[in-house]
């Protein structure tokens, strides 16, 4: 037996290895598929990885049953079609199945099931029916020789379905594009199997295929009930949407906003509580004082644009997503502001400096994905000791200001509170919705009031009237029932369960109250 032939792969050998691929890929997908609806929590993988894990062992189990007297090529090939028309439904349908199945009446923590059983189980069940019926049509001698090469190869195409889809289709293509590529190579093997057996006809397979063709189409149309889809990713981090309703553009991560910009007036706060990170320049004895400022995380860098135009002040941020920092750059007119942008994560990029600043923008929080590292008090401890010794943190937290749903916010307050010498609330919206709180820590004991804020906010032209902001201060903050978040201890998905399926409010500034000056100077990248 030459080299070649003795690792040249039955069709069989490769429908099992293809089965692996895309099993492997339509997990790690529906990942990024369930995210914008039900978060991307603890919770929400461990139920993609139980239904994944489950609908294959139930095919596993019944093709068992069955391949001794139905395994053959031409079923291979249906359950290789069945599964790639089941992935080009999701292309036509797959918005509709994620908002139909958010209504069922479930646990917060369980709200994902009905999504990913409904839409990722049965092509998973199908796939799983390959391993056992290609155990039965293998050439190797001996059922334990024929199972464990079988599944061998299930298991390399795992790797390579692992691989391929973190590394390279994601990064690379949309959900849709993924899909296709995933339908498409289902169909390939289905051919390559109907090829060269007579009694299996190749029409099914062109059928199939020419439904992913038409399903693609017509699901990259670039318009959705948000507006007009201007640009479109998936980054190694997440799902990524530039979309403009009229005058404004608004980027979009994992199906929530995130940044807006006024088209024609770039640095106006479109966004209510980006307003609020302002509030340091009252805080601060002299506001000149404010020289260097960070931000940690920049989405569409509405904080820095305006910062950088605003004040004679350094800005730096350090936006772990590449792809973030360009699309800033494309479609948010960053590159206009001379801004310093470090490609790399806040807590390494802080760990890592020399630099010391007067005030740190936490702004990496959202909804549903909180990085817990930044959020505990080592970390708050690493922000504190790059500050100068005036100076403040903000950090950008999406909770409600009371009630469940306000644990993590509490949370974050008794942490930011064990590191910081004063930390003053800002809620931004109304009383118990999930909404964006603003916690401004200063390192210094004394106090500043209200009324003190109040004063410094008409005597001080910070190019911003944050009168409206100052009437949510708030110091007392019932911290006894949360925990202080420490990197050995940081149950942020916990915290966050009560908010899953509760309204995210994002107040929306009106026009004026501002100065808007002409932005001089460019962006800059280092790291």
């Amino acid at each position: 037996m030459s080299v070649v032939d003795r690792f040249r792969m039955s069709g069989p050998e490769v429908a099992v290895f293809v089965s692996g691929v895309s099993s492997m890929g339509l997990e790690i997908l529906a990942g990024r598929v369930i995210a914008p609806q039900f978060g991307s929590s603890i919770y929400t993988w461990g139920s993609i990885i139980a239904v994944f894990l489950a609908a294959l062992s139930l095919g596993y189990h019944v093709g068992g049953q069955r391949a001794a007297t139905r395994a053959t090529n031409g079923r291979l090939v249906w359950l290789l079609l069945g599964t790639a028309a089941y992935v080009a439904l999701l292309i036509f349908f797959g918005d509709q199945l994620l908002l139909s199945t958010a209504v069922f009446p479930l646990p917060s923590r369980f709200a994902s099931l009905p999504a990913v059983i409904i839409m990722f189980g049965p092509p998973t069940y199908l796939l799983g029916f390959i391993s056992p019926y290609t155990a039965q049509l293998s050439e190797k001698e001996g059922i334990g020789e024929a199972s464990g090469h079988v599944y061998a190869l299930g298991t390399i195409g795992s790797i390579v379905g692992a691989f391929g889809t973190t590394f390279f289709l994601i990064p690379t293509l949309s959900v849709t594009y993924i899909y296709l590529v995933l339908g498409g190579v289902a169909v390939l093997t289905a051919l390559y199997l109907a090829w060269p057996d007579s009694g299996v006809s190749a029409l099914p397979a062109i059928g199939v295929a020419l439904l992913l063709l038409t399903a693609t189409t017509t699901g990259a149309l670039g318009y959705t009930a948000r507006g007009e889809v201007v640009y479109e990713t998936q980054t190694a981090y997440q799902e990524l949407e530039v979309i403009d309703v009229g005058d404004t553009r608004t980027l979009y991560l994992d199906g929530q906003r995130h940044s807006a910009m006024d088209k024609s007036d770039p640095t106006r706060h479109v966004f209510e509580y980006t307003r609020y990170f302002h509030l340091p320049y009252l805080f601060a004895s002299d506001p000149d004082d404010i020289d260097r400022v960070l931000f940690i995380g920049g989405g569409g860098f509405s904080g820095p644009k305006r910062f950088a135009a605003e004040y004679n002040a350094t800005v730096d941020v350090a936006e772990i997503d590449p792809e973030v920092v360009r699309v800033a750059r494309e479609y948010f007119r960053a590159d206009e502001y001379d801004i310093t942008v470090h490609t790399q994560g806040g807590r390494q990029f802080l760990q890592e400096t020399d630099n010391t600043y007067d005030l740190v923008v936490l702004d990496a929080y959202r909804r549903d994905k909180v990085p817990f590292q930044l959020t505990t008090k080592e970390f708050m401890d690493l922000v504190t000791d790059r500050l100068s010794p005036n100076g403040m943190a903000v950090a950008n937290v999406i909770s409600a200001p009371s009630g469940p749903a306000s644990q993590f916010y509490r949370a974050e307050y008794k942490t930011m509170n064990a590191s910081f010498g004063r930390v003053y609330a800002f809620p931004t919206g109304g009383a118990g919705v999930v909404q964006n709180i603003e916690l401004v820590a200063t390192k210094g004991q004394k106090r500043v009031t209200k009324e003190q804020l109040r004063e410094r906010n008409q005597q001080r032209e910070i190019g911003i009237d944050l009168a409206a902001a100052i009437g949510g201060y708030t110091t007392d903050v019932r911290t006894d029932d949360v925990p202080v978040l420490r990197d050995d201890r940081a149950p942020v998905d916990r915290l966050l369960d009560a908010m899953v399926g509760q309204r995210y409010v994002i107040e929306e500034a009106r026009p004026g109250n501002e100065t808007t000056p002409t932005p001089e100077g460019a962006l800059h990248f280092a790291g």
